[in-house]
């Protein structure tokens, strides 16, 4: 019997693979960053050869680390960086033009006119999403538009649309497979997420043609069979969500209540709120958080899009670092005279704002400014912007205020960064003592499918605590200092907070 999964974790700006053994326990990975591409401002795009390569040469290199051939492997998982849209033709499996990444903002236009027209209300009741560049469905018609000839192709059925699970499984098994699962599909604006399909008056009012459409499976379902050729044997692709879908499920957050947020080039929170698809009264996104067996479990979801990508700004945009990780030990050495906020609204403020058109700003800054304010301002700024999520999650489920929150991604490596979180949410940040949660939670799925893997209760019993930070700022420092960052962003919208 195959006692081990291969899990293909394709992220924003790298490439991770991890083999997990029976015991879901990390032996190999491979990892590769790949080029981002900014061809014109606000507009995000990654080479989709760059997407196939990483991911194949990760996984073979994880392969070897573990010391294993495909043949052991008992299935194949996958995570993917959701929203990133691309469209390649059926015969050749050749893109028709780069992928454009979910932080993508080009759409923003066709957005705002959707929104005056009144459009929203239907969007959000079907897809339980709100009418932003940040999903596919505007991304899909903008490929087809702009691409010469490539309309009337999709309407014949020639080309194909995929997020980025979809677009790996295509090539995996040869173009055999044109599938998804329903958390991925969950994130397009044009899946009906309480009746589990793809809906003909969303794909008319987005212009889409549904002959594109990949089929929807559970997130632990066969999807096909990777060919012999990729890694040495056929194996089973058996596990895929979205990443943030696949890091709540590695945090086994499998009861209504649990929450988690990924700290990685943005930030997502997502509260586990079991079968009952809440409707959001503070724009927070009501999406799925998995299906098994064809149940469906929702979620509410807030997103940041500038998070860990905040640092990377600092590091390559300005050269105030030489290395990410660099960025706690500094901001703890900033003066604590100095308020400096960082709002990171490089292509627009995520949830609860939801505005394509604000802009990033510094405020506060002195002559005696430094490195290590703007250090310490960047990290608060991820802090600040999860408050704004949890807030909004407290108003609408009503019973957020206790919640342990459950932390993985890059980020919660500083214990500085994850004590400010807990002072300024005024709550628990437990970081478990797996920190690939991501991968672990495809992983997961896969094995689960395979029959490698325990039932969700039992595999939840398996989540291990590595550190609790508690809250230790006073409530009179933790308001003066929610009440500046409030003072700021009201300053950058360009329309106001609702």
């Amino acid at each position: 019997m195959s006692h081990y999964v291969l899990a293909i974790d394709q992220g924003t700006t790298s490439t991770r693979a991890i083999v997990f053994d029976e015991a879901l326990k990390a032996v190999g990975l491979g990892q590769q960053e790949f080029p981002q591409h900014y061809p014109a401002s606000g507009w995000v795009e990654h080479d989709p050869e760059d997407l196939w390569r990483t991911s194949v040469e990760t996984a073979r290199a994880a392969l070897a680390k573990a010391g294993i051939s495909a043949h052991d492997l008992a299935g194949i998982g996958i995570a993917n960086q959701r929203e990133t849209t691309l469209v390649w033709d059926r015969a050749t499996g050749k893109p028709i033009a780069k992928a454009i990444v979910w932080q993508d903002r080009r759409t923003a236009e066709t957005c705002a006119r959707l929104r005056e027209e009144g459009r929203e209300p239907l969007v959000t009741e079907k897809t339980g999403l709100l009418l932003d560049p940040y999903f596919s469905g505007t991304k899909i018609a903008w490929l087809i538009d702009n691409v010469p000839g490539a309309r009337a192709r999709a309407e014949r059925g020639e080309l194909a649309f995929g997020t980025v699970d979809t677009f790996l499984i295509w090539r995996l098994t040869g173009g055999k497979a044109h599938v998804t699962d329903a958390t991925n599909a969950s994130r397009t604006l044009i899946f009906d997420i309480r009746e589990g399909r793809w809906d003909d008056e969303l794909c008319s009012l987005f212009r889409v043609p549904m002959a594109m459409l990949p089929e929807v499976r559970d997130c632990a379902s066969e999807f096909g069979t990777a060919d012999p050729a990729i890694f040495g044997a056929a194996v089973a692709i058996r596990g895929v969500a979205g990443d943030q879908q696949a890091a709540t499920v590695g945090q086994a957050c499998f009861q209504p209540g649990m929450l988690k947020s990924t700290y990685g080039t943005g930030c997502f929170a997502l509260l586990n709120t079991g079968a009952n698809a809440v409707v959001s009264k503070h724009r927070l996104l009501t999406t799925i958080a998995y299906q098994l067996h064809g149940e469906r479990t929702y979620a509410l979801e807030g997103a940041i899009f500038i998070a860990g990508a905040a640092v990377q700004w600092l590091r390559d945009g300005i050269g105030a670092l030489q290395a990410a990780a660099e960025s706690g030990p500094m901001a703890a050495e900033a003066d604590p005279a100095q308020d400096v906020i960082l709002v990171p609204a490089f292509v627009g403020m995520g949830a609860p704002h939801w505005d394509a058109e604000a802009r990033g700003a510094l405020f506060g800054l002195t002559r005696a400014t430094g490195r290590k304010e703007l250090a310490k301002a960047a990290l608060e700024s991820v802090c600040f912007q999860t408050v704004d999520l949890l807030e909004a999650m407290r108003q609408d489920w009503g019973r957020v205020g206790d919640t342990v929150l459950r932390v993985d991604g890059g980020m919660v490596a500083s214990d500085w960064t994850m004590q400010r979180l807990a002072d300024l949410i005024g709550a628990p940040v437990d970081r478990p003592k797996v920190l690939e949660t991501t991968a672990l939670g495809a992983a997961y799925l896969a094995g689960l499918q395979a029959g490698l893997y325990p039932k969700p209760e039992e595999f939840a019993r398996g989540w291990a605590l590595e550190r609790r930070f508690e809250p230790l700022m006073p409530a009179a420092e933790r308001e003066r200092k929610l009440k500046a960052w409030r003072h700021a962003v009201s300053r950058l919208l360009s329309r106001p907070a609702s």
